[in-house]
């Protein structure tokens, strides 16, 4: 899954609401089975899904699409699957995980839908949600699983993994900060490109989101899951690629190529010391944004 720098969830038995999400400054949307629907909605929720992938023009062209079924100890993570399952859907955002086994399940589950949609096998990804103790602790595994295109992380207030870790949330992080900071070393041990974090919870506190977000993105992530799409813009700003960083990066390129090419294998850069580490770094920062 390409490195998607904000990801809007959006109830899914909210049909008005999932064409605002699709037309909305997001990189990618989420549409929710789970937590944010009624029990009684299931199945309204899961069809107002399909009838949003199936509808001709209603995903824009680079738009991701991903939906969060229900959990495997409830009655209706089958038929989510089954239903939803689409060659327009990029992906299914797991929750409530504790293991590699059940990465592997829902593996079972979208190819067996594959099959019976006539959708090439591989087509839908899997998005772990690691918003369990064990799901943390067994990240490595997880990440290991079939079909894994990229992570979520959830450091949210008072939410499930506050209250699964027991860590008392505040908006500077510290009591998170590991588990943050594992998630992004697990990811990028397995070569993922896309590293979320979910969210931030006061939707009229745009500062507060700016900062939260800019000290996510230096400490690796390359996006995150909101809730509001007033959101958004600040969340592609902060993990995207700010003009002055893309020159930077360009000028660092060109003056180590310069270099290289009478026969030095370091530069100084704008009073810098670089060489090939950095002019790699430099690389792949431009290709995670022209990817986003």
């Amino acid at each position: 899954m390409k490195p998607y720098r904000s990801l809007l969830f959006v109830p899914g038995h909210k049909r008005s609401w999932i064409d605002k999400a699709l037309a909305s400054d997001a990189d990618a949307v989420i549409i929710d089975l789970e937590d944010s629907v009624p029990e009684e909605d299931k199945a309204l929720a899961r069809a107002n899904a399909r009838e949003a992938l199936d509808a001709p023009g209603s995903v824009p062209g680079g738009k991701g699409v991903l939906v969060r079924p229900n959990a495997l100890d409830t009655v209706h993570f089958g038929a989510d699957i089954l239903e939803v399952t689409h060659g327009r859907l990029t992906g299914f955002l797991l929750p409530k995980l504790f293991t590699r086994d059940d990465v592997v399940r829902f593996d079972a589950l979208v190819t067996a839908a594959e099959l019976a949609h006539g959708v090439d096998r591989g087509t839908v990804e899997l998005i772990p949600s690691l918003e369990t103790a064990a799901s943390i602790q067994n990240v490595e595994a997880i990440l290991s699983g079939p079909r894994v295109g990229g992570v979520m992380a959830a450091a949210a207030k008072d939410a499930d993994v506050s209250r699964e870790v027991g860590f008392t949330w505040t908006a500077e992080g510290q009591e998170t900060l590991y588990l943050r900071s594992r998630v992004v070393l697990a990811a990028r041990a397995a070569g993922l490109r896309s590293i979320v974090l979910g969210l931030w919870q006061e939707v009229r506190n745009l500062d507060g989101l700016r900062t939260f977000a800019a000290a996510n993105n230096r400490l690796g992530y390359t996006g995150q899951v909101l809730i509001h799409p007033t959101h958004a813009q600040v969340a592609n700003e902060e993990y995207g690629l700010s003009d002055y960083m893309r020159t930077y990066y360009e000028g660092l390129i060109s003056a180590f190529e310069d270099g290289q090419r009478e026969g030095h294998g370091a530069v100084s850069y704008r009073g810098d010391h670089i060489d090939l580490a950095h002019a790699n770094h430099a690389r792949q920062a431009l290709a995670f944004a022209a990817a986003s």
